[in-house]
């Protein structure tokens, strides 16, 4: 099983959760997909675009379970990312972690599988 992460804003998380579905980010939504990294595009991700952000959230999937609707497109630097082209089911989540910020970085430790 390959698994994918989304990192996102706890309250947004919890918000999904009640509704049972997650749209996606104000970013994901002007794209037109939802970003997701793999776990050697993650710590990358986080740094460049949630940087000094507390109260985060790591979440996992199983990127089989996303279906046809997930794509895995060049982006940064040419890298393959995967983006879902649909609205996300929370009951896929494997897990959902807080993701903390300490001395000047996300801390992944025991995060990625």
């Amino acid at each position: 099983m390959a698994l994918i992460y989304k990192i996102m804003p706890g309250t947004d998380w919890a918000a999904a959760q009640e509704c049972g579905v997650y749209e996606g980010s104000p970013v994901d939504r002007t794209d037109g997909f939802i970003h997701f990294s793999t776990a050697g595009q993650v710590e990358e991700t986080a740094a460049k675009h949630f940087a000094g952000q507390d109260g985060l959230v790591l979440v996992a999937f199983d990127e089989a379970a996303l279906g046809e609707k997930l794509l895995f497109e060049p982006s940064r630097g040419g890298a393959l990312f995967p983006h879902l082209y649909a609205p996300l089911p929370t009951a896929l989540a494997l897990s959902a972690h807080p993701l903390p910020w300490r001395d000047g970085a996300h801390d992944f430790t025991g995060l990625l599988a």
